[in-house]
C-alpha cells in the first residue's frame, strides 16, 4: 500500500493554536514598546521646549513669552524652528497648556489631551521652569 505524505488536520490545527498563542503574548508587548517610545518622544519634545523658553529668557531680561506659538514675542522661529507634536497626538498639544507667571517669571506646560494613557494617567508628562521634566505622577 502507499502511503500519502502530508499533514494530517489535526497538526495543522495544533501548528495553528500555537501560532496563536504566541501572537497573543507578543502582540501586546510591541503596542506597549510603541507607547514608550512615543513618550519618550514627547519627553524630548518637552526638553527641547523648555531649553528654547530659557533661551528666550535669556535674551529677554529673565522674561518668559506671553505664548509659546509662533509670532514676535514666542519661541518659534527664533529659537525653535517651529512647535513640535506629540508623537501620539500627532498635533501640538504642549501651546493649549503653556501658563506663565510674572512674579517671580515661571512657566509651566504638560502634553494635554492624556495622549499617553497607557503609560501615565493625567496630562504628563509636564515641564516646568522651577523642576524640569516631570514623566510620571
Amino acid at each position: 500500500m502507499k502511503r500519502r505524505k502530508g499533514f494530517t488536520l489535526i497538526e495543522l490545527m495544533i501548528v495553528i493554536a500555537i501560532i496563536a498563542i504566541l501572537a497573543a503574548i507578543l502582540v501586546p508587548n510591541f503596542l506597549r514598546a510603541r507607547a514608550q517610545g512615543q513618550f519618550t518622544a514627547c519627553q524630548s519634545n518637552c526638553k527641547n521646549l523648555g531649553t528654547a523658553l530659557e533661551m528666550y529668557s535669556t535674551d529677554n531680561a529673565g522674561h518668559y513669552p506671553e505664548t509659546m506659538g509662533t509670532g514676535s514675542d514666542t519661541i518659534a522661529p527664533n529659537y525653535l524652528k517651529s512647535i513640535p507634536t506629540c508623537a501620539s497626538a500627532g498635533t501640538d498639544t504642549y501651546s493649549g497648556s503653556y501658563e506663565t507667571a510674572t512674579n517671580p517669571d515661571a512657566y509651566t506646560f504638560y502634553c494635554e489631551g492624556g495622549n499617553h494613557s497607557t503609560l501615565v494617567q493625567g496630562d504628563y508628562p509636564q515641564y516646568t521652569s522651577e523642576g524640569g521634566l516631570t514623566a510620571k505622577p
